[in-house]
């Protein structure tokens, strides 16, 4: 069968270092396994990263053969994935904790609508608009705001890869 990534949780805890460096793997700072694997984790994170699987849409302009290799069943895949990852990440938040959802996809599915299903199924978190999580960035994130609050990085409109960035906070 087909090979599928492992999507990666990063968890930033408010507990010594040393303690937290026990439970990751060197030098990547991940959850070895699932979220589900790290029990004493939940709902103790300052900030869980999430770099999502995606289809990888933000890099065809680098690399426009990729578009031609996804299956046709690549992006429901990946929503799935994404789902599971966010549900993942939910667990290990706590009350006032963030989630940071990236991916490199320029596809609304993967996005917004990711971040948009996620807060129909998790009512106790709310999302950042752009303007307001992305404010101490070194930049303005306001152009790049998408309609729905989403910061979305495109090759038009920022010159660069697509990328796609939400704050999600827990209650």
């Amino acid at each position: 069968g087909e090979q599928r990534p492992q999507p990666r949780v990063g968890v930033v805890v408010d507990e010594p270092l040393e303690v937290v460096v026990e439970r990751v793997q060197p030098g990547g700072g991940q959850v070895p396994g699932p979220a589900a694997e790290a029990p004493d984790l939940d709902g103790r994170a300052d900030c869980v990263l999430v770099d999502a699987p995606c289809t990888g849409s933000g890099t065809w302009r680098r690399n426009p053969d990729a578009k031609w290799r996804m299956r046709p069943n690549a992006l429901s895949t990946r929503v799935a994935d994404q789902a599971t990852v966010l549900d993942r990440a939910a667990r290990l938040v706590r009350p006032g904790g963030r989630i940071t959802y990236i991916t490199c996809s320029v596809l609304p599915e993967e996005n917004d609508e990711a971040v948009a299903s996620f807060l129909a199924r998790h009512k106790g978190f709310g999302a950042l608009a752009a303007a307001d999580g992305f404010r101490d960035a070194p930049f303005d994130p306001l152009p790049w705001s998408t309609p729905a609050g989403g910061l979305q990085l495109t090759p038009l409109r920022s010159g660069t890869d697509g990328f796609y960035a939400r704050l999600l906070v827990r209650r």
